[in-house]
């Protein structure tokens, strides 16, 4: 009864491995290694095209995005923030002629 049930099982185990490994064999298992679906045109430094920024790639948007407000906000700190003082050197006469 024993040796029944195992010569079953050995039985199912490999009418299924036989029957699965064709699908298996259809599934694609390629992952990311294709280099990723493009839409569009393809982003470039923003060094390559100073004047499109609808061209450059997003980080590099990002980056003089930032560097732009950063220097805007200290333009105008430095404008509008504190008196200035004009400093005058008094010019004196020099001795030893």
């Amino acid at each position: 009864m024993a040796a029944r049930a195992a010569l079953m099982a050995a039985a199912s185990s490999i009418s299924r491995s036989a029957t699965a490994a064709p699908a298996v064999r259809l599934v694609p298992r390629r992952g990311m290694a294709g280099g990723g679906d493009h839409h569009g045109p393809p982003k470039v430094n923003f060094w390559e095209d100073p004047t499109s920024p609808s061209k450059w790639k997003e980080e590099h948007f990002v980056l003089v995005s930032l560097a732009g407000w950063g220097l805007f906000i200290y333009g105008g700190y430095k404008a509008f923030s504190g008196k200035k003082e004009n400093k005058e050197e008094v010019v004196g006469e020099k001795s030893g002629h």
